[in-house]
């Protein structure tokens, strides 16, 4: 039995030999192989098996699928193409691939992945055939691994370990030998480095680096969402030691160099929470009818210098982190929230654009160069609002941030009031233009000392913070354009955004039909109308949520590029970042170029500076999907608080598995699994976004208002699930 039970298992691993032999050979196709090595890649050593594969050889020879390079060595004769991309893989091991080669992604059978993991630069061919039309491939070798360390939970065995990972995108768990556990208990959470993928192995081996803590306690898990994508915690001692010995004070010679704004009025508005201060803004009325308007931002490029490991550290990091409990800055405290912030009532140096604009908000003259400014008031944007809406100089104790009322000096007041006035010119000629207008509502919790979420509150854009919005804008153009209009070109810093993408925006459409919105795509000056139109419309609807989010997701992204191509989104032809460097490092790099420009430098290698602008795109995205994922967390926990209460909430996905639902009242989302909907057999159909009940025909759509109940809250998967309880009745 024992002999019968090994022969067959030796014959699976024989059966389809064609395609294995040929899979082996073309993974390897620069090498050849003999019998003996196939075999033992195979993993069987019997004679029978051994048989079979000299057998298959010479059929494979006859047919002109391999050749034989030297007695008895054969190689896979190419006649492929290769292309490469990049996996999106699934939960279920399966993935697609997305090449600049094909306009489709490419499918990749689980079979077929050959160790490809999510993200990974791949090398693929493709099949003939396509498969229910869509195009289907197979991985010959992994070209760059796009990460090589995991967060997950540690299941000790006796001599060995693995770890379950906790990203639905990472298929195999890891194979963690005793020796390099880390002294990490059963049940960690962990940070996880792949080390190696033997050959024969059915799952990565890998090492634990970092033992996170217990899984579900806060600073665990908001440790493992930046250790998940490779954010930094702490600053390394060498450089906060580095950051405490810089020189930061205001010295006569330093201010000799400089033109003297100190005594121009200047304030800052920022959030109320706000501790770093990067941007003020000065203001002063000329006589000839003119304003000259100064917009300072911190002079960040003066403290971190190239070639230094601040530098290096604030490069690596491209970014601060706003998590909901606390900002991972991008440089250290003494930088960031001290010698660059422009602090009430403190002298600092600034970079400066000043422009001199007209009653209609046009720019007649404009000057950039680097300034030192003295802040006299700051404001959080409630208390500006509160000037702007009562149009007096009194600030009232609800939204002041000394608690009481006070009042302003009269002509900050009246520069608010003009500011204001200006900027809604400025936004008005924008969105004539065929700029976006994206005013999402931005989800905050209200957190205890212990950071438990005791309440959710929606951050929305008023006045004031679209007055601070448009001066930076304003320089932010300015700058690009400065730099982008001369001859010969220079290399710069741009932000771009390309136009959205025609199959993107009938996806939009199919969606946003069905709540009976209509875009027009005649041109792109009636795409943007549309588009606006129908973020004015949803306003304060249900749908409102689902809709802005469906929007900014058929737009392109904006990226960092030293090659312009303008901003679709805000309708400039030239635009940069230059109004954030304590939190950007592209705005300090812009900093840097335009200084060299002004001193009549050179073009900078425009090489250097592309994979610079690169690193801080991906930076970028890296942080932001950790913010939403900090976000998904805290709601988690603030649902796990609300178990037996029902809410009403929209349906804001539909899949073959489940419906996603977003709570109106605080837009916390989760899904409905279809196998606990019992009322009916619900299938789903995707040409009308719904599921629909086999003998009732009872359909959940897109967009139908239901109720749900917490089923279950995941705080280490992330997930939350509900039961529905039906369609709301209003």
């Amino acid at each position: 039995m024992g002999r019968k039970k090994r022969r067959r298992r030796s014959n699976n691993k024989i059966s389809n030999l064609t395609n294995t032999i040929l899979s082996i050979l073309k993974k390897e196709r620069n090498k050849s192989f003999n019998y003996k090595q196939i075999a033992a890649k195979l993993g069987v050593n019997d004679a029978s098996s051994r048989n079979q594969i000299i057998k298959k050889l010479q059929q494979l020879k006859a047919k002109k699928d391999i050749e034989e390079v030297e007695r008895g060595k054969f190689k896979a004769v190419v006649t492929t193409q290769y292309h490469t991309g990049i996996l999106d893989a699934t939960s279920k091991g399966s993935g697609y691939i997305i090449s600049e080669d094909f306009e489709d992604d490419v499918f990749i059978a689980s079979n077929n992945i050959n160790r490809a993991l999510d993200g990974d630069e791949v090398e693929f061919y493709l099949f003939k055939r396509r498969k229910r039309g869509k195009l289907e491939g197979e991985i010959t070798q992994v070209l760059k691994r796009a990460k090589t360390d995991y967060v997950g939970v540690v299941q000790l065995h006796s001599n060995y370990a693995f770890v379950i990972p906790d990203s639905p995108k990472m298929y195999k768990d890891i194979f963690v030998p005793i020796n390099k556990t880390n002294n990490a208990e059963d049940g960690d959470k962990v940070l996880v480095s792949l080390e190696d993928w033997p050959e024969k192995a059915d799952s990565p081996y890998g090492k634990i680096r970092q033992v996170l803590g217990k899984p579900g306690e806060h600073s665990t898990e908001i440790h493992s969402i930046l250790a998940e994508y490779g954010l930094p915690h702490d600053f390394p001692h060498e450089v906060e030691a580095y950051a405490n010995k810089i020189d930061t004070s205001i010295t006569k010679e330093e201010i000799a160099k400089r033109r003297d704004m100190r005594q121009d009025l200047t304030f800052t508005i920022d959030p109320k929470d706000a501790k770093d201060f990067d941007d003020a803004l000065s203001f002063t009325v000329l006589e000839n009818g003119l304003y000259e308007i100064g917009i300072h931002i911190a002079d960040v490029s003066h403290y971190v210098q190239p070639n230094t490991i601040l530098d290096d550290e604030a490069y690596e990091r491209a970014t601060s982190v706003y998590l909901v409990d606390r900002v991972v800055p991008m440089l250290p405290e003494i930088l960031s929230n001290k010698a660059c912030s422009l602090r009430p009532n403190e002298e600092k140096y600034t970079f400066s654009a000043v422009f001199k604009i007209n009653d209609k908000a046009e720019v007649k003259d404009q000057w950039f160069g680097r300034t030192v400014t003295y802040s006299d008031a700051r404001f959080a944007y409630e208390e500006a609002q509160a000037v702007i809406e009562s149009k007096t100089n009194t600030i009232p104790k609800e939204v002041s941030l000394t608690g009481d009322t006070y009042q302003t000096k009269q002509d900050i007041a009246d520069a608010i009031l003009k500011l204001d006035e200006l900027a809604k010119k400025m936004r008005s000629k924008r969105m004539r233009s065929g700029a976006i207008s994206f005013d999402k509502v931005e989800v905050k919790f209200n957190l205890d000392k212990d950071n438990n979420p005791i309440g959710v509150f929606f951050k929305t854009s008023k006045d004031a913070n679209k007055l601070i919005e448009e001066f930076m804008l304003l320089a932010n153009k300015k700058v690009a354009e400065f730099v982008g209009k001369k001859k010969p070109e220079k290399t710069f810093i741009y932000r771009v955004h390309d136009e959205p993408d025609d199959s993107k925006l009938a996806a939009l459409q199919n969606v946003v039909g069905r709540f009976g919105y209509k875009l027009n795509f005649k041109d792109r000056k009636s795409v943007t109308s549309s588009l606006n139109n129908l973020l004015k419309d949803v306003v304060g609807k249900k749908e409102q949520n689902l809709v802005d989010t469906l929007t900014i997701r058929s737009m392109s992204k904006a990226e960092y590029t030293t090659h312009n191509i303008g901003h679709y989104g805000l309708a400039f032809g030239y635009y940069s970042h230059f109004t954030s460097p304590i939190r950007r490092y592209p705005d300090v790099m812009a900093h840097r170029l335009l200084q060299h420009y002004l001193d009549g430098g050179k073009s900078a290698n425009e090489a250097i500076y592309e994979e610079k602008c690169q690193h801080s795109s991906n930076m970028e995205y890296l942080a932001t999907k950790a913010e939403r994922d900090s976000i998904k967390y805290m709601q988690i926990r603030f649902m796990q608080d609300h178990e037996n209460e029902e809410f009403v909430g929209v349906i804001s996905g539909v899949t073959d598995w489940g419906i996603y639902v977003e709570i109106i009242d605080n837009k916390c989302e989760g899904m409905v699994r279809i196998r606990d909907i019992k009322d009916d057999y619900y299938e789903f159909d995707e040409s009308q976004f719904a599921i629909i009940g086999r003998e009732t025909k009872h359909m959940y759509q897109l967009g139908d208002e239901v109720v749900v109940k917490v089923k279950d809250t995941d705080l280490v998967k992330k997930h939350l699930d509900f039961y529905l309880l039906g369609k709301h009745k209003e």
